[in-house]
């Protein structure tokens, strides 16, 4: 019984750790240095709003007030990402699929 404990204690850390090296690895970084909504250089209206978009993908923005923007044309802004990432020859993975 105490093995069967011990082995279940141990199985259900490594689960937890692998899972959460997963879900970690799931989200794409942003990789910009300015805001997708008002081109913006970050930092430069203050504090920058970070934000998990469809549990996939980073976004950061100059500003809070840039999220109603974003949230009302997400696709718009995805698209205007995956297009500065071929500018720069960054492999995309925010295009939409």
């Amino acid at each position: 019984m105490k093995n069967t404990s011990i082995l279940l204690l141990v199985l259900s850390g490594v689960l937890s750790f692998s899972f959460s090296l997963f879900a970690k690895d799931e989200i794409k970084e942003y990789p910009l240095k300015y805001c997708l909504v008002s081109d913006n250089k970050l930092g430069s209206m203050g504090k920058v709003y970070r934000f998990v978009h469809e549990g996939k993908y980073e976004i950061v923005l100059c500003c809070k007030p840039c999220l109603k923007k974003f949230n009302k044309y997400p696709k718009k802004y995805l698209e205007k990402l995956a297009n500065s990432q071929k500018k720069i020859g960054v492999q995309s993975s925010y295009q939409r699929r």
